[in-house]
């Protein structure tokens, strides 16, 4: 299957830089599979398309502010972090990336930029040592801080935006903070944020309870890969990144029993519908635990555990566009970014979304 069947023209003026406010004034876009049909209306609707016993399956990972700027001990050349994974305690995976000549295995870098920390007359709060550098800015480095790790990381870094939000000096702003966050953020260890769950406000939330819709949580820490478009000329020749997730046994009850109700399991999000789709097994039965899951969702696919799913409106060429074509069809998926462009929707992370039933 050719890459380019997933290719869209997307003028540049829909990606979204900012939110609506409120967030569930996003347009929604719904496809009835069965029908065939696409409606257009706006998200606060979205309790008017479930039923009772339904089951919302939202991804609770937190961003963590991981984009740190500094500068390298002894010459104080510019630097930026991005740091990636935990492997260890102290010890991450993360981007790496200099204003001048590569940092090299030992390097001291420090954090925040010099003129922060002698602005606030202090110490430098957070050091990180160099302990290996690889290909395309990869690096691993060790982090000291005299208080706590995060509490550091959460005052001195910022948000990772995807690379089409465009920011003065490409740094998230302080609303930012608040808006590239879902209101059920929970567990700290994404550098992307669940975006499908970012239109979900205390109101909806109150209507789809009183409708009698359920909700629970798991966890998939989203990694920078989800920004990656798949540049293979073939589908099958792309990797996927794995990703860290959390399935709870409080989860898998909540399923079991919304499945034995007769209710539908509604994925909120990508990362939810590839978690569950990796812990189900051929008869949809969930088995919680934690784990890492790569699993590249493309057309054909028999979903296992996944009935409906809440997402954004996707870039071009990418496995998130690839996993909606597989749960709602490729005929239908692209006439509805056809009228979705012609109809002027925001695209992306801050963009609209579609509920696929």
């Amino acid at each position: 299957m050719k890459t380019s069947l997933f290719d869209y023209d997307l003028p540049e003026g829909l990606i979204a830089q900012h939110p609506v406010k409120p967030r569930d004034s996003s347009r929604l876009m719904v496809l009835d599979r069965q029908k065939g049909s696409i409606q257009h209306r706006i998200f606060r609707d979205v309790p008017a398309y479930l039923r009772p016993k339904d089951l919302l399956v939202l991804n609770d990972t937190k961003v963590l502010p991981a984009r740190l700027f500094g500068y390298k001990q002894g010459s104080g050349g510019k630097v930026e972090l991005l740091l990636l994974e935990e492997k260890s305690a102290g010890r991450w995976d993360a981007l790496l990336r200099s204003g001048s000549r590569r940092p090299d295995p030992g390097q001291v870098l420090c954090f925040p930029e010099k003129d922060a920390i002698e602005a606030a007359h202090g110490s430098v709060p957070l050091t990180a040592v160099v302990l290996e550098t690889g290909e395309r800015g990869r690096a691993v480095v060790e982090l000291t801080s005299a208080e706590p790790l995060l509490m550091v990381i959460d005052r001195i870094g910022y948000p990772p935006l995807p690379p089409y939000i465009d920011r003065e000096q490409g740094r998230a702003t302080e609303q930012d903070q608040q808006d590239y966050q879902t209101m059920y953020a929970r567990h700290t260890g994404a550098v992307a944020a669940p975006t499908a769950g970012l239109h979900f406000t205390p109101e909806v939330f109150r209507a789809l309870e009183s409708k009698g819709v359920g909700r629970t949580e798991i966890t998939l820490h989203t990694g920078i890969g989800t920004f990656r478009p798949v540049v293979a000329e073939e589908v099958a020749d792309h990797r996927m990144d794995e990703e860290r997730f959390t399935v709870t046994p409080e989860a898998g009850e909540a399923i079991l029993h919304a499945r034995q109700a007769g209710g539908r399991i509604v994925a909120v999000g990508s990362t939810s519908v590839r978690t569950l789709e990796t812990v189900a097994d051929d008869q949809g039965v969930i088995h919680p635990g934690e784990g890492r899951s790569g699993l590249f969702i493309t057309p054909p696919y028999t979903f296992k555990a996944v009935d409906a799913m809440i997402t954004n409106l996707h870039l071009p060429k990418s496995t998130l566009l690839m996993m909606v074509c597989a749960l709602a069809g490729y005929d239908l998926v692209m006439e509805a970014y056809r009228q979705a462009v012609q109809e002027k929707y925001r695209f992306f992370s801050y963009g609209d979304c579609m509920l696929i039933l």
